[in-house]
């Protein structure tokens, strides 16, 4: 039987944040018939390793959170589908839009076996539909219980990418602007550096960073993963890992890294409301600036015919001023967990089982996560990734620099971040003191506020 009171709930939940979520889009990117469709049509039905399946009788259906790799992962299915005879279906959500879309289709029959939570936050919302993974094989390839999601004794989701982000440069063009990463090792550093790009900007041709667009499929990049320093450092002051009560005692640098990014940037802080995910990268694919922040899940975007090659490019660490700049390194970490539907048919659990347990152990299913959505993962039988950004990481951490861990996963909710994002808009817009107050309070109030509301 549905969990209809907890999904009720839910839903009061979604309709209160439908209005912010409006501009991130609404719709899945395609349709669970159209995907068993592909799988079945596309599918090359060579077998190239035998397949162990129990839950041959049963189907999956994977609510992917990542549209950067939905190609990837309909692929896979497909192939899983031509050896095994099980069909799985994936559907994308709209970039920015997944709790709205989970929450939707987990009220309709033929609900997804499989979706992702973001860490204990995301997990409090939707644990009541997690299946227990203690006993299943895919939790006996992880290679270390943190990378594990509990509730007591019940392992209730599992991590299945790490990620690292930072500021990736085009050393090309920094090296026209007579700069090298080199000469970039801390807040001050980078201010200097582009500021003085700002300066020769019609002389240079480019400007220092891509646009910091707060459109929805980008503005997580700033109300998420920006807004992760200023946690991290109080974090690591205060000597904690997560709070009801943020003081925002590093938003002073916030503030001044934001302030760098609109006021060296490839437009004006009043356009930023309009900018998406898609100008920013191909402002920077232009060589129309030196810096854009983002991700190692970029890294496929940025390489191949007609666009760099590994020499090109680097990922360097975010610098706010705040904390060990000198040893430093990027932001590593995941919000990536796995979950599989409880309230699914028993065939269809077991077929999920099989499936993930196949992408994480198989030859096939780990090439495909290192080579191709370039993921690495925290699976025994993981593929060394040839992801340029994940060797950067390392070697960042093999020098002696710490990694900023992940904390926004203890952010209190969706409707948090798009305060914050909100704030950090108008801001852009108009960058006096009265705006950034109304940053201050969306990031401290709000967050005790929605951390109130979760303890109801």
């Amino acid at each position: 039987m549905k969990n209809t009171k907890r999904l009720a709930a839910l839903g009061m939940a979604a309709l209160m944040s439908l209005s912010l979520l409006a501009g991130c889009g609404d719709k899945v990117e395609t349709s669970v018939s159209e995907t068993s469709k592909e799988a079945n049509t596309e599918a090359s039905a060579e077998v190239k390793e035998e397949v162990k399946v129990d839950g041959a009788n049963g189907s999956v259906y994977y609510l992917n959170f990542k549209p950067e790799q939905d190609e990837q992962w309909k692929a896979l299915a497909a192939e899983y589908t031509a050896q095994t005879g099980v069909e799985v279906a994936v559907v994308t959500a709209a970039s920015g839009n997944y709790e709205t879309t989970l929450m939707s289709e987990m009220g309709k029959s033929g609900a997804p076996t499989m979706f992702q939570v973001n860490g204990p936050v995301g997990l409090a919302n939707w644990k009541d539909y997690c299946y227990d993974l203690k006993d299943s094989q895919v939790y006996g390839e992880l290679t270390s219980d943190g990378f594990a999601l509990k509730s007591d004794d019940s392992v209730l989701g599992i991590a299945y990418v790490i990620e690292s982000y930072g500021l990736i440069c085009n050393k090309t063009l920094l090296a026209t602007a007579g700069y090298s990463v080199d000469d970039i090792k801390s807040f001050a550093d980078l201010k200097k550096v582009a500021e003085d790009i700002t300066a020769r900007k019609d002389e240079l041709g480019f400007a220092a960073f891509s646009s910091a667009g707060m459109d929805g499929s980008s503005d997580w990049r700033f109300k998420t993963h920006l807004a992760n320093l200023p946690l991290y450092f109080e974090y690591q002051q205060d000597g904690i890992g997560t709070t009801t009560a943020i003081k925002g005692s590093f938003l002073d640098n916030y503030r001044n890294m934001w302030d760098l990014y609109v006021n060296n940037s490839t437009c004006e802080g009043k356009d930023l409301a309009a900018k998406t995910g898609d100008d920013s990268r191909n402002e920077f694919l232009n060589k129309e600036a030196v810096f854009f922040q983002n991700g190692s899940w970029e890294y496929g975007n940025l390489v191949g015919d007609g666009k760099f090659t590994d020499d090109d490019l680097q990922m360097i660490p975010i610098y706010v001023g705040a904390g060990d700049e000198a040893n430093q390194g990027l932001c590593t970490g995941t919000e990536n967990y796995w979950c599989v539907n409880k309230e699914a048919k028993a065939e269809d659990i077991q077929a999920t089982l099989d499936f993930l347990y196949w992408v994480v152990s198989s030859e096939r299913g780990t090439a495909a996560m290192a080579d191709e959505m370039n993921f690495v993962i925290p699976f025994k039988n993981a593929k060394e990734s040839s992801n340029l950004f994940v060797k950067q990481d390392r070697e960042y951490t093999a020098a002696g620099k710490l990694p900023v861990s992940w904390n926004f996963p203890t952010m209190p909710s969706e409707e948090w971040k798009n305060g914050v994002g909100q704030a950090l808009t108008a801001y852009a817009a108009d960058s006096t003191d009265d705006n950034w107050s109304a940053v201050v309070d969306a990031f401290v109030n709000g967050w005790a506020a929605e951390y109130a509301l979760l303890e109801q």
